[in-house]
């Protein structure tokens, strides 16, 4: 989308840069800015109108507000597609913004055809501090919980995640190559992240 006005701003513009990576640029005038920079999904082809279900799922996994009973979405902000905008289909999600641990994101439905889908080109890491924190989001998250590798996993809408470990960042960290080669090989043959393994291969004389 060139640069230009828009309804929902005088100033805004959509494009790739020479990476191929996608950005939206949006004066925000006297709304509040949260962060600069906001993570948005675009849920396309086979998930395409699975939007508000997985930002309702998100909160959900990362102890967010619970949907309501009365079908209410932990959305912070919910516009939806109107009759007459197809392809797409009428109430599904045009744009959402929700908050998970207090990180805002956007969420999008285009019933478009696009050449792209989640991928693992983007993924979102979830640094833990003990086994149970892995265990479960790793339970939560992956569609495939006996699947993935070295902590990466794919959710039911084909989104990336990274389950990881803080203590990782000291076990790489260090100086000692032998030590940092033994916590390498040990993780390479992990799917989920075991931390009392890492610990012996860092240990280990």
């Amino acid at each position: 989308m060139p640069l230009g006005s828009y309804p929902f701003s005088d100033r805004y513009g959509w494009l790739e840069d020479k990476y191929g990576l996608s950005w939206q640029v949006i004066l925000a005038g006297e709304r509040e800015m949260k962060q600069r920079i906001t993570s948005v999904l675009m849920f396309v082809g086979r998930v395409c109108g699975k939007t508000e279900e997985a930002v309702n799922f998100y909160a959900e996994v990362f102890k967010n507000s619970p949907a309501g009973a009365d079908g209410t979405t932990n959305a912070n902000i919910l516009a939806r597609y109107g009759k007459g905008e197809e392809p797409d289909r009428e109430g599904t999600v045009r744009y959402s913004s929700f908050t998970l641990l207090g990180q805002e994101f956007g969420a999008m439905d285009s019933a478009r055809e696009h050449k792209f889908a989640f991928n693992e080109a983007i993924s979102f890491i979830v640094p833990c501090e003990t086994q149970g924190e892995i265990n479960y989001f790793w339970e939560r998250l992956s569609a495939d919980p006996k699947g993935g590798q070295c902590g990466w996993l794919k959710d039911r809408y084909g989104l990336s995640w990274q389950i990881t470990p803080t203590i990782m960042n000291e076990m790489l960290g260090g100086t000692d190559k032998n030590r940092t080669a033994r916590v390498t090989k040990a993780f390479l043959k992990m799917k989920r992240f075991d931390i009392e393994a890492l610990k012996r291969a860092y240990e280990e004389e």
